[in-house]
C-alpha cells in the first residue's frame, strides 16, 4: 500500500486544498465541524432506519415471517444498534477529551469512526431493502433488491469519488 496514490481517508493532514489559508488549529476546527455536520446527516437516517426496524417487530405480519427473514431482521437490528453506537462515539470521545489539548486525536479517531459508521449504515440500508422486498414480494425479489442496493452503494463508495479526479488535458500539458 506504500505506492497507493489515494490519500488515507483517516488522515487529518492537509487535504490538498492549496487555496486555504488556515493554521493547523483552524484546519482541525474545520475538519471537526465537517465531521459533526456529516454525523448529523447520517444519524438522522440511522434513527429512521432503527425506528422502522423496531416498529416491524410489533406488526401482526411479523409472526408470519420465515426463519431466514427473522434472522435477517435480527442482523439488521444489530447493525442499526452498532450504527447508533458508532454515531455517538465521536461525541463521547470529544466530551471525554475536551479541554485536554487532544483535538488532533479527536478529529483523527472521529473520522475513522465516521467511516465505520458509513460502512455499517450502507450495509443496513441494503439489508432493509432486501428484507422489505423479501417480505412483500418474494425471496428472489429480496435477493435482487439487496444485490442492486449493494451495487449502488459500491458505486458511491468506489466510482463516484473518482469522477472528475483526472486533471483536464490542458492542465497536464501545461506542466
Amino acid at each position: 500500500m506504500a505506492n497507493d496514490p489515494r490519500p488515507d481517508p483517516t488522515s487529518i493532514e492537509d487535504d490538498g486544498d492549496e487555496y486555504r489559508d488556515e493554521t493547523p488549529g483552524e484546519r482541525l476546527d474545520r475538519k471537526w465541524n465537517d465531521i459533526l455536520q456529516e454525523l448529523r446527516v447520517v444519524m438522522t437516517g440511522t434513527q429512521l432506519i432503527t425506528g422502522f426496524l423496531l416498529a416491524v417487530a410489533f406488526q401482526p405480519k411479523f409472526a408470519e415471517l420465515e426463519q431466514r427473514e427473522v434472522t435477517l431482521y435480527l442482523i439488521l437490528v444489530v447493525l442499526a444498534t452498532i450504527s447508533t453506537m458508532l454515531g455517538l462515539a465521536p461525541v463521547i470521545l470529544h466530551r471525554q477529551l475536551s479541554g485536554q489539548n487532544q483535538k488532533e486525536r479527536v478529529v483523527r479517531v472521529a473520522n475513522a469512526l465516521l467511516l465505520a459508521l458509513l460502512v455499517v449504515v450502507s450495509l443496513t440500508s441494503a439489508g432493509v431493502a432486501m428484507l422489505i422486498f423479501d417480505v412483500t414480494v418474494s425471496q428472489q425479489a429480496g435477493y435482487t433488491a439487496g444485490g442492486v442496493a449493494l451495487v449502488v452503494l459500491l458505486a458511491f463508495w468506489i466510482v463516484v469519488p473518482r469522477i472528475g479526479k483526472r486533471e483536464p488535458r490542458e492542465r497536464r500539458a501545461a506542466r
